[in-house]
């Protein structure tokens, strides 16, 4: 949320484990709507930072952050929808 200025409406989050010969972990795909111009705008910054984020998850690792689709609107208020998906792998 801090990358996103606090200014996201998480609608809907989901995940599903995630493996390969030698990571375990999950993946999270997360819906955020931002409403107003100012919560746009941090929608905006929120797409260009994410995939170069550096994540502090206590024993994980964020391995992918990919933006997946995003919805653009100006009337009758601005308004961005963004879904987005995060590999988060176990470190143990």
């Amino acid at each position: 949320m801090a990358l996103a200025d606090h200014r996201a409406q998480v609608v809907s989050h989901s995940e599903r484990p995630w493996a390969s010969i030698t990571f375990t972990g999950t993946r999270h795909t997360l819906a955020l709507i931002f409403a107003g111009a100012e919560a746009v705008a941090a929608a905006e910054y929120f797409i260009a930072a994410l995939p170069d984020h550096e994540f502090a998850i206590p024993k994980h690792l964020v391995a992918d952050a990919a933006i997946g689709a995003v919805e653009h609107r100006m009337l009758p208020t601005p308004r961005m929808s963004i879904t987005c998906e995060i590999l988060m792998l176990d470190e143990d």
